[in-house]
């Protein structure tokens, strides 16, 4: 959902401002650019080191450079911007948003942006509770700025109450659901919009003992990218997740599972009244065949592990697909790639199947691209172009589309 969005995060002085440090740290793990402005009072909070060292962009605060030898055009930073977020937001600057007091940088560039605002306030209860502020927070929403809800809690000055600064997390899913609202009404003639989408991504580890697996270098990347697009078009997303370390919208439902049998069995709760199928999860073929309760000790210089043919997910929903329903596929080749494929097509009844090639460089696992040519049941192939995994996925949902049309 952020990955290449153009993020303004605009700092004021509170104590709330180390939050931003994590803030700006999750907008980056998510694909967005970051740009930093700050006033001077949050300098003396978090150093614009930090912060520009976190969003590998330079740190704004003044007009003009230290030498003076040329100046931070505030118009070219506000136009940048996809969104712009104030976090965390003072009593101070609320106010001067809320009746365009322009006596900083911050302030100016907040004036002359085209994108949407999101503020999450920061202060002591009593001042978030006092009559200016309700008024000036009520006048920028009357603006269409968004406001962040403060927490209650333990604050700056001992006492508790509200006023604390949403966590980041919660910042950030505050912002993927805002550009989530826009795309929404951008593409509202999407086919994908309001139906359900089930889908498997990552690895599954098959246990050998409590300490060891059988397992594969899947990263879980291409089926979390297909996640996010598809909420993104409005679906509702249902993801079964294998061992992995992606996180994903709030708004998708997401399983988590180990093995093989673990993935099955979630999926099948849900696959009845799933409309759409996408199998992406990278499931081990073979499982141990005897899982031992205890570690198994190092006794002699060989060891010998049987293995059994794991459950194939694809190929048992394959088998009682109804014809309303959609079934994708995957298929990672390294020989005789297009004849493999269609013959995984037929042979687990898929409706289309997303090929990878091993030979083909910078796609597979763990890669932040991919190259994929699809198939469908029509015989038709269509190849694309080495790209990153949330643009494949753009190019998958929309092969579904056509397909659906």
């Amino acid at each position: 959902m952020l990955n290449g969005k153009k993020i303004l995060v605009a700092v004021c002085g509170s104590i709330a401002a180390y939050k931003t440090a994590y803030l700006i740290r999750i907008l980056i793990k998510k694909g967005a650019s970051v740009r930093v402005v700050m006033t001077h009072g949050a300098t003396e909070f978090i150093s614009p080191l930090t912060l520009a060292t976190l969003s590998k962009n330079e740190c704004y605060t003044d007009y003009t450079n230290p030498s003076k030898t040329n100046w931070n055009n505030h118009v070219e930073l506000a136009l940048w911007a996809d969104l712009m977020i104030v976090a965390p937001a003072t009593a101070a600057t609320i106010s001067k948003m809320a009746n365009g007091h322009c006596d900083n940088l911050l302030m100016a560039v907040y004036m002359s942006v085209r994108c949407p605002v999101i503020v999450a306030p920061a202060m002591d209860e009593d001042m978030w509770k006092h009559p200016s502020t309700r008024t000036n927070i009520q006048e920028l929403q009357s603006f269409g700025n968004k406001i962040i809800s403060v927490n209650s809690g333990e604050l700056a000055s001992g006492l508790t109450g509200e006023g604390r600064m949403e966590e980041p997390e919660e910042i950030v899913d505050f912002i993927s659901e805002s550009f989530r609202g826009s795309s929404n009404n951008s593409t509202p003639s999407s086919k994908l919009s309001g139906k359900k989408i089930l889908i498997t991504a990552g690895p599954t580890y098959e246990a050998i003992d409590p300490i060891r697996f059988v397992g594969n270098h899947s990263s879980g990347k291409m089926g979390v990218a297909l996640a996010e697009k598809a909420y993104e078009l409005g679906a509702e997303v249902q993801l079964i997740l294998g061992p992995s370390k992606l996180d994903t919208s709030k708004g998708i439902k997401v399983t988590r599972v180990f093995s093989g049998k673990e993935m099955y069995a979630a999926s099948k709760k849900h696959f009845s009244s799933t409309d759409i199928c996408i199998f992406a999860a990278a499931v081990a073929d073979y499982t141990p065949k005897i899982f031992s309760e205890q570690k198994i000790k190092k006794t002699e210089d060989e060891f010998a592990l049987t293995l059994k043919k794991n459950v194939d997910i694809a190929s048992e929903f394959g088998k009682i697909k109804k014809k309303d329903q959609l079934s994708v596929g995957f298929a990672l080749e390294t020989n005789d790639e297009i004849k493999n494929a269609k013959t995984k097509l037929a042979r687990k009844n898929f409706d289309l199947l997303v090929l990878n090639s091993l030979n083909d460089k910078g796609a597979g696992f763990q890669f932040n691209t991919n190259k994929i040519t699809i198939l469908n049941r029509n015989n038709k192939i269509t190849k694309f172009e080495l790209k990153n995994k949330e643009e494949v996925a753009a190019d998958i949902l929309k092969s579904i589309e056509d397909y659906l049309k």
